[in-house]
């Protein structure tokens, strides 16, 4: 039996198309397997960095309260510089105060509110005790006293 050449070649190129399109699923489906572990690959290193930048901020806040006087609640420091003035003479009232809310001074010469680092001036005409009252959110309160001496 003689074979027909044209039939021959609709033959090789029916293998040739079915090794082409197999050889075509292959690298799809490579493609798709790297797009795929790429992208997990990703998420997992999001995820992995997101953990570490939130441990890091944990320890920086942790590190600002522990800076600021912890997370106590009170009166760090009252003091009066200097603590004897002569009549006509001023004063600075400094203090430090922790996680409070609200600050009051008694008798009121000066505007005061929470901070770490706040003074101001007094010119007492006699002796006077200031009180610092510092209450949290909680209504919780500190008081302390310091002394200006007028001679």
């Amino acid at each position: 039996m003689d074979s027909d050449p044209q039939m021959e070649r609709k033959a090789h190129l029916n293998k040739l198309l079915v090794y082409a399109v197999i050889g075509v699923v292959v690298v799809v489906v490579y493609f798709v397997f790297l797009l795929i572990s790429r992208h997990q690959a990703a998420r997992e290193f999001e995820q992995r960095n997101t953990e570490m930048l939130n441990q890091q901020h944990r320890a920086e806040d942790q590190l600002t309260i522990q800076q600021l006087g912890g997370p106590g609640f009170g009166i760090r420091a009252l003091y009066a510089n200097p603590p004897v003035i002569r009549r006509g003479q001023s004063a600075q009232v400094c203090y430090d105060v922790v996680n409070a809310k609200t600050v009051s001074l008694d008798p009121p010469v000066a505007e005061v509110w929470p901070s770490h680092t706040r003074c101001f001036g007094v010119s007492p005409k006699r002796t006077t005790t200031y009180t610092l009252t510092v209450t949290d959110a909680n209504g919780k309160t500190a008081t302390n006293n310091v002394e200006v001496k007028v001679r």
